[in-house]
């Protein structure tokens, strides 16, 4: 008697909402070393183990190596265009700092600022110029001039057949020296995933 001068609406919509409210979620918190593929997709697992091996394989290829001998001290590098051509969405940006964090963590060779923020660096040492105390100006003309750019692009091959599917990404470097335009080195890496639904 006490829901029948409710109207049938009201009732149903306190229901739907108590049952919703019993819901719960459960968060886990866990390493970020730890492999972790919901979906088969490309992730940051990928990115790390990815960039770590072609670094570490370029780094120790007779190439590049024959290279740094060659100058007599540690190449600069700069991370320059990384193309992303498979048909998923992958956050280049966040796979370049992962190539950069191993370059820089390898104390073989040198790590030069990127376009993107090399560009806000020049606008601080301008603003510099007007603004800083004399003696604390940053100074134009002190930057190090990159030997070497790193470019590389992303691939997928994907196979389909009722509700199983093989990706196969593969990853491709390249080295190139900047004043001769020669390659310098270059790598693949390949990973392929099976995912069945």
């Amino acid at each position: 008697k006490m829901f029948s001068c409710m109207p049938r609406n009201f009732i149903i919509l306190t229901l739907l909402s108590f049952l919703f409210a019993c819901q719960t979620r459960t968060v886990t918190r866990i390493s970020p070393d730890s492999p972790v593929d919901l979906s088969g997709r490309w992730n940051d697992t990928d990115s790390r183990v990815v960039a770590d091996k072609m670094i570490n394989e370029l780094l120790s290829s007779p190439k590049f190596k024959e290279y740094a001998e060659a100058h007599t001290k540690k190449p600069a590098i700069v991370v320059g265009l990384i193309r992303n051509k498979t048909s998923e969405h992958i956050d280049a940006g966040n796979y370049i700092k992962k190539l950069e964090v191993a370059i820089y963590n390898s104390d073989i060779a040198e790590l030069v600022e990127s376009e993107e923020f090399r560009d806000k660096v020049r606008v601080e040492r301008a603003q510099q110029q007007d603004f800083a105390d004399e003696s604390t100006v940053s100074q134009w003309g002190k930057e190090i001039g990159a030997d070497l750019m790193l470019f590389g692009e992303m691939t997928s091959e994907v196979d389909t057949h009722n509700n199983k599917r093989v990706v196969n990404y593969i990853t491709t470097l390249f080295l190139t020296d900047i004043e001769t335009n020669k390659r310098i080195w270059y790598g693949q890496q390949e990973i392929k995933k099976y995912v069945k639904n």
